[in-house]
């Protein structure tokens, strides 16, 4: 007898023709998942010895050296793990198309980054988000703050929910202890990551998004084909219910009358229109401009227009979730309706473990029935490698900075990623997706308000700052927590919580939140000492062309010159030393710079000029981004 995991046999069964298969047991998937990782371990070893990985600037940033079309890969793998095909496939099979609304948003977000943000950052001379948060307010709270909170979200919901999601994957193509397989992918990140440092995390990126998308379309593929194309696949949609669903009110199991359409009634919509438009933007500011994974990948170009050419590059990518994802998650619930749209929790405890619902099993079930051996493995079974890669990289620094003397820390998170996974499972009747959305749109919108009007808005000081952050957190925390103790329920077993706590839909909390936490800190901050311009030069936006020798309200912790070119670890602990002299920076592997080189780095670090014939070009593609976005909303909302 198989053993079960979150409800998953190790045994694949074949729902289609009632036949049950092992997942693994030919010779082209074990192939595949050997050479692939041998691939990924070589790109790393080839990056180490590629790029300086003995600085800062060179580690984290890659030398500032990357061409746009490796970023704009990297910005859209280090955005789409097994969590987007787990959970943009599972709600639309729920819901309909208007999750895909959620991806199309970045289309314009990342023209924000891109023109707005990373020049201000580059111009800073900045390595991470805390750093320049240091630089343009001062002290150590608002740094500590961002920091925590950055590791936090990404234990708890891109982490988490990729490691849940990964596992769906794993367990139903290798037939492994779901456990056992997420620590072996860990280990193989970790040692491939910390080798080559962004330089390796990029170039994978960029082989891992040309897998995803070429894997995606075959997919999307044999998925229509299964349906009869695009008109009988609308049609299907729309009858496919569950054939037990004892008494269950029919709203519970019947597809949504407004299924094809992105923009839904404001009041009674599950993604009502104003939040889809206003409060997602929100949660998108935070994640695609003040978020160190994407920004990182954007201050490694080697100038301006790369970035910019990258932005767009990943703009066009974001087209494609609602044709690879959306799709196919819809088109698994015509195939499988007893299983994907259960809504008895008996038949849903069945199936998938979850009595709250079992829609995220939509794209693994059509991955494991419909792909060919050898392909479908090559796809999405490594999945979760991209998404922890990501994080290790980028902030590794933070890690270390918060938590170097207390070991034990670095043991306790993975160990409460595996405790929290349950609740992952269960959250918002069981969709991943609005999981994640749900608890960014908690906890980030005083992160968005202060980036935004720290560049924006020079007034604003660190006490301003600090305190909208501060009561920010707890507004957002009352939420959640609120959230998690009376829990989410589901159409037949609604949750007790107050409708005045739990009523308001999280993409509407999200935008009051921001409104809240913006008239914070721009109270406390007018009745409180304005900084200097001398400290705010080329830090904010009205002052980004100033030429003036910026004072610093600190010392940088990160700097690349002859006294601290190489990161300083003769009086750190064992721990500490040992790892940063396995990812590079050990002190002896970088000569010392001369004057004129130090300057001459530091230029090519803070440059922001671009040849005019590329600027205009670059613009040029923004524009038409931009109108591509407007159509597509028009065309499908």
């Amino acid at each position: 007898m198989s053993q079960d995991y979150f409800g998953f046999s190790s045994i694949r069964n074949n729902a289609r023709n009632g036949t049950a298969t092992v997942a693994l047991n030919n010779a082209a998937d074990i192939s595949v998942i050997v050479i692939y990782f041998l691939v990924v371990l070589a790109v790393g070893v080839w990056a180490m010895v590629r790029t300086n990985r003995s600085t800062v600037g060179g580690f984290f940033l890659a030398g500032r050296s990357m061409v746009w079309w490796p970023i704009g890969a990297s910005l859209f793998a280090s955005n789409i793990g097994s969590g987007h095909f787990v959970g943009i496939a599972g709600t639309a099979a729920a819901g309909g198309i208007a999750i895909g609304g959620f991806e199309w948003n970045a289309l314009i977000v990342v023209v924000i980054l891109g023109w707005i943000f990373v020049p201000i950052y580059i111009k800073a001379g900045v390595v991470t988000m805390p750093e320049y948060l240091k630089k343009r307010f001062g002290g150590q709270r608002i740094r500590i703050y961002l920091s925590v909170l950055s590791l936090f979200l990404y234990v708890f919901t891109k982490i988490s929910a990729d490691m849940f999601s990964g596992a769906i994957f794993i367990n139903q193509a290798l037939g492994l202890n779901i456990y056992l397989a997420v620590v072996m992918l860990l280990l193989i990140t970790a040692l491939y990551t910390v080798t080559g440092g962004l330089a390796a995390v990029i170039y994978t990126d960029t082989l891992q998004t040309v897998v995803m998308v070429v894997g995606s379309f075959i997919l999307m593929g044999f998925a229509f084909n299964e349906v009869g194309g695009y008109e009988s696949f609308q049609q299907l949609y729309m009858e496919s219910v569950p054939s037990i669903t004892t008494n269950v009110s029919a709203s519970c199991y019947e597809p949504r009358a407004d299924s094809f359409h992105i923009f839904r009634n404001a009041i009674t919509g599950d993604l009502p229109w104003p939040g889809l438009v206003f409060g997602l933007t929100i949660q998108a500011t935070w994640y695609w401009c003040t978020d160190q994974v994407i920004v990182q990948r954007c201050l490694s170009a080697k100038n301006l227009s790369h970035v910019k050419a990258g932005c767009i590059l990943c703009g066009y990518l974001k087209l494609l979730p609602m044709f690879l994802m959306v799709f196919p998650g819809m088109i698994s619930r015509i195939l499988y309706p007893n299983e994907v749209a259960c809504v008895d929790p008996a038949e849903c405890q069945k199936y998938c473990g979850a009595s709250v619902g079992c829609t995220n099993i939509a794209y693994p079930k059509l991955v494991v029935d419909l792909m060919p051996d050898g392909v479908w493995l090559k796809t999405f079974s490594c999945e979760l490698r991209i998404r922890t890669a990501a994080f290790l990289c980028s902030h590794l620094n933070l890690l270390f900075y918060l938590f170097a003397p207390h070991p034990f820390v670095h043991a306790l998170l993975p160990l409460s990623l595996i405790a929290w996974i349950p609740v992952v499972q269960s959250a918002q009747s069981g969709q991943l997706f609005d999981y994640i959305q749900s608890i960014t749109s908690y906890l980030t919108p005083p992160v968005a308000a202060v980036f935004m009007l720290a560049i924006f808005c020079k007034r604003v000081n660190e006490s301003g700052a600090f305190y909208g952050l501060a009561i920010g957190l707890l507004i957002g925390l009352s939420r959640m927590i609120a959230e998690f103790a009376f829990g989410t329920g589901s159409c037949i077993s609604p949750s007790n919580c107050p409708t005045i706590i739990c009523g308001v839909h999280y993409l509407y909390f999200s935008i009051i939140l921001f409104v809240v936490s913006c008239i914070i800190i721009l109270g406390v901050s007018l009745v409180t000492k304005p900084i200097d311009d001398k400290h705010l030069y080329r830090l904010c936006w009205s002052l980004r062309n100033r030429t003036e020798e910026r004072v610093d309200l600190e010392q940088d912790d990160w700097i690349d010159n002859q006294e601290s070119n190489n990161m300083d670890i003769d009086t750190e602990g064992f721990c500490k030393k040992a790892v940063m002299c396995f990812c590079g920076l050990e002190q002896q592997t970088a000569p010392p710079l001369s004057p004129e080189e130090q300057e001459e780095l530091q230029k090519k670090l803070t440059d922001t000029s671009e040849v005019p014939l590329w600027r205009n070009i670059v613009n040029a593609n923004a524009l038409i981004l931009l109108c591509v976005a407007v159509f597509f909303h028009g065309f499908f909302g």
